[in-house]
């Protein structure tokens, strides 16, 4: 064996695991083995563990999906919770008190999403407003709008009438986004989750505008140079962040069957952690939703570990913070 043969063996594991996804899945295996050690008496090993950390995920994750499409165009949004809770307010509103058809009520919801989103981008990509300060605009705004339209409170099955209060009944599409199949072993939002994400994909690794989007990220000023139609690639991204929130914003409504101003408040960070974690360089140019995925089950399992063993608020959140910094340090020193 030569000196140059056994440097490259010696060199392969070093290689492999240069690779963000190889990265990704090694902080996962962490938490998967911490859950194994702490499994609080067998429950980590139980089924109903593991879906229910999927279906609580999801949320996170479909927000998570379209943010890393901004992210990937070097940008970032801020607006994709309280997006969330205005279009939770829509949905409410349109599905439980005015006993609208889903078929009537989740295409306005989604546009309203994608105009969210649309306005956002037109801002960082036409008027050269920073993506931190146009879409903390747009956060507040869209927060502004749900407190608005729902009056400050929540709209749920209860109805104000001058005899009292009158209970209205719930949609079925509420049922059908709650239902768990395949033997009551997979959540529907949890297929809508996995949908999202490869909308995603198709759009990153199969489509011309996912590939403009990795040459803006990567930069700008090449991209735009070499013809790509850069204000309109960010706008696109910023709209299917938008248009992901409002469907992350349908599926909290029928979860927590009520309409909620408040909904989605910090979600916006959670998802911004699951695209790090995952290794999508938050500078752009790099990443793609398969870390995503990766990074949404290392986020659900890590708070799903801390549940079970009944970790208090206080100190499940200053945990995910240290694992957050240490995952991204981690990134970096591989690079």
């Amino acid at each position: 064996m030569t000196e140059t043969t056994l440097r490259n063996r010696l060199d392969t594991p070093r290689r492999i695991l240069a690779l963000p996804i190889s990265r990704a899945l090694l902080a996962l295996l962490v938490i998967l083995l911490l859950g194994a050690v702490f499994n609080a008496e067998g429950a980590f090993f139980r089924w109903d563990t593991h879906r229910d950390m999927l279906r609580h995920i999801s949320r996170y994750g479909i927000l998570a999906c379209g943010m890393t499409l901004v992210i990937i165009t070097g940008g970032i949004d801020l607006a994709v919770g309280s997006v969330l809770g205005l279009v939770a307010v829509l949905s409410a509103l349109f599905l439980i008190h005015w006993q609208w058809s889903p078929l009537a009520a989740v295409p306005l919801c989604l546009l309203a999403g994608l105009g969210c989103g649309a306005a956002s981008g037109v801002l960082v990509a036409r008027f050269r407003v920073q993506a931190f300060i146009a879409t903390l605009a747009m956060m507040v705004f869209a927060r502004g709008v749900a407190k608005y339209i729902s009056g400050g409170r929540k709209i749920s099955q209860g109805v104000q009438t001058a005899d009292g209060f009158e209970y209205l009944d719930f949609p079925a599409f509420f049922d059908l986004l709650n239902a768990r199949i395949l033997g009551n072993n997979i959540a529907v939002v949890t297929l809508v989750f996995l949908g999202c994400a490869v909308i995603s994909w198709l759009l990153l690794s199969r489509l011309r505008p996912g590939r403009y989007m990795y040459a803006i990220g990567g930069n700008e000023e090449a991209a735009r140079l070499s013809g790509v139609p850069v204000a309109a690639i960010k706008t696109l991204a910023y709209a299917m962040s938008g248009l992901f929130s409002a469907v992350a914003g349908i599926c909290q409504t029928a979860q927590e069957t009520q309409g909620d101003p408040e909904a989605g408040a910090s979600y916006e960070l959670t998802a911004i952690a699951i695209v790090v974690i995952g290794g999508t360089n938050l500078m752009g140019g790099r990443g793609g939703v398969s870390l995503t995925l990766v990074g949404a089950l290392t986020i659900g399992y890590l708070e799903k570990i801390l549940s079970i063993n009944a970790v208090g608020e206080a100190g499940r959140l200053m945990l995910t913070g240290f694992i957050i910094v240490a995952a991204v340090l981690f990134q970096r020193t591989r690079r």
